[in-house]
């Protein structure tokens, strides 16, 4: 008997077996967030997160512009997954503001670190609770 050596398609996974399916945007939005480098964030990080935002104005037309949210990371979670987010703290005009960001987002066009803070913990949540004391800065490279 001879054995044929024959390619078995995956059912699960059509791009396996070399098929390209209807899913071609969403692999182009993959490739695009793949591009797009992220530097590498810590908490304890002093940050400045850049968005589009869209807006409608009273014309009924939509303007899109940039805005900023300055803050201190005080989470990272899931790793590298696609799904990872971070949490970024501020106090304005005397009240604690917090976001949570996505990191893979696309209206995120850029992430700059002012700062970074020597820390001894991977979630500073103590940070909300009133901690009068310095987080002691460390140089950026």
């Amino acid at each position: 008997m001879k054995q044929q050596n024959q390619k078995i398609s995956n059912p699960i996974n059509p791009a396996s077996a070399g098929l390209s399916g209807a899913n071609g945007v969403g692999e182009k939005k993959q490739a695009a967030a793949r591009e797009r480098v992220i530097p590498e964030i810590k908490p304890g990080m002093s940050i400045r997160v850049y968005q589009k935002i869209k807006e409608l104005n009273p014309k009924g037309e939509e303007k899109e512009r940039m805005q900023y949210f300055d803050g201190l990371v005080i989470a990272r979670k899931h790793g590298q997954e696609a799904g990872a987010t971070i949490t970024v703290r501020k106090i304005s005009n005397g009240i604690g503001v917090e976001k949570i960001f996505p990191l893979n987002l696309p209206t995120i066009t850029k992430i700059v670190i002012n700062k970074q803070a020597k820390t001894r913990r991977a979630k500073l949540y103590f940070l909300k609770r009133g901690y009068k004391k310095k987080l002691k800065e460390t140089k950026v490279a």
